[in-house]
């Protein structure tokens, strides 16, 4: 390992280089802030259909939930395998493999705040004859609102730790930047390219953290 970090220093700060790693990471983001974007909106309606006392499934809600943890436990890597098999390279796989990890993970904690939401909203209104998508837009979604909102800040920042992750294996994004690094054994490009990727993970941290202290 130090013979291995000896080589490594000191980084690469060619502005050639930098200029490319700097439009992998905006593909990074991109792939993230989209991914996190659709993910969040398919994810209301598998929350709805799984929430217990508000699905209109009834007792078949459960296949919904089991559609959702099977999104959230078969790791971000095989999903994005499946999608370079099946779209091939670059950033349109790893945006896919960020909707299906989004809903796995939004998909679960929405249905969790809207089973958690004030129960008196809502039964004013069955009481006069509302059907359960108006409870749900009338009294459920406002109520749960600041978690829906945490829950989608939290959903983001982990979307682009693992949009990093997904240019390993071929899904676009600085991590594909990284791969070739250690590939042709540029061990200085990928000192910087690691360093780039820690400033930005931090820097999202500390947005997503200012966001949600303003949302509570």
């Amino acid at each position: 390992m130090a013979n291995l970090v000896g080589r490594m220093i000191p980084p690469n700060i060619e502005p050639g280089f930098l200029l490319r790693v700097f439009w992998r990471m905006i593909e990074t983001f991109q792939i993230a802030l989209v991914g996190t974007a659709i993910g969040v909106v398919l994810s209301l309606p598998f929350a709805w259909l799984s929430a217990k006392d508000l699905t209109p499934l009834g007792p078949f809600r459960h296949v919904s939930r089991m559609l959702v943890s099977l999104f959230r436990t078969v790791p971000d890597l095989v999903w994005a395998l499946l999608f370079v098999s099946a779209v091939g390279l670059g950033a349109v796989a790893g945006t896919m493999t960020i909707i299906v990890d989004t809903i796995g993970f939004c998909g679960r904690f929405f249905a969790e705040a809207m089973e958690d939401a004030d129960k008196r909203p809502q039964e004013a209104l069955f009481a006069i004859g509302a059907r359960r998508f108006s409870v749900l837009c009338g009294a459920v979604l406002p109520d749960a609102m600041p978690s829906l909102i945490n829950t989608t800040l939290f959903a983001l920042e982990k979307a682009v730790r693992s949009s990093v992750v997904l240019g390993l294996v071929g899904a676009g994004g600085i991590g594909q930047e990284l791969k070739v690094a250690f590939d042709l054994f540029q061990y200085k490009n990928a000192s910087t390219i690691i360093l780039v990727i820690f400033v930005i993970v931090v820097l999202m941290e500390f947005v997503t953290e200012r966001l949600r202290s303003k949302v509570q």
